[in-house]
């Protein structure tokens, strides 16, 4: 089944069967346009406050200048236990501040369960806010599993 998250007061809520998915500590696969037009996509560790996403990057990396040239972007993550369960996430970049001493990055690093003391790249952190303007996906069974159909043509060999 499709879903898509309403706009309730200025905010697209999630629809509540994907919303752990934004709320683990899950990876992202964020797309962005370069300046050419061709498109980049990468893995990103995330928060989601419930109204806009947050990312660590650094500030020499080639996604800062894609958001220079077009500030949206997609998300997608997937459940690692159920992959044809997702969430897209798009919007828009509308901020991104320096993050003083890789505080943001440093919680980050704590949420996906990484040790936070040692941040070689702080001086060059940034923290990039993300307004969120449609979320959609998928929540479906488990489509990994066997059919039972009934008849030995579909079962396991028996050795």
């Amino acid at each position: 089944m499709y879903l898509t998250g309403e706009a309730k007061d200025g905010f697209v809520v999630v629809p509540v069967e994907l919303s752990d998915l934004l709320d683990r500590p899950l990876v992202a696969s964020l797309a962005t346009e370069r300046p050419d037009g061709t498109l980049q996509c990468n893995p990103m560790w995330f928060s989601f406050d419930g109204t806009a996403i947050k990312m660590s990057h650094t500030s020499t990396r080639q996604k800062i200048r894609n958001w220079a040239a077009n500030a949206s972007v997609s998300l997608c993550i997937t459940d690692p236990e159920n992959t044809f369960r997702y969430v897209e996430v798009r919007g828009l970049v509308t901020s991104l501040e320096s993050d003083l001493d890789a505080r943001f990055h440093r919680e980050l690093r704590t949420r996906y369960g990484m040790d936070a003391t040692n941040v070689p790249d702080a001086a060059d952190r940034v923290v990039v806010t993300v307004r969120v303007t449609y979320i959609g996906g998928r929540e479906m069974a488990d489509q990994t599993k066997a059919l039972d159909t009934g008849d030995d043509l579909h079962q396991p060999c028996q050795e």
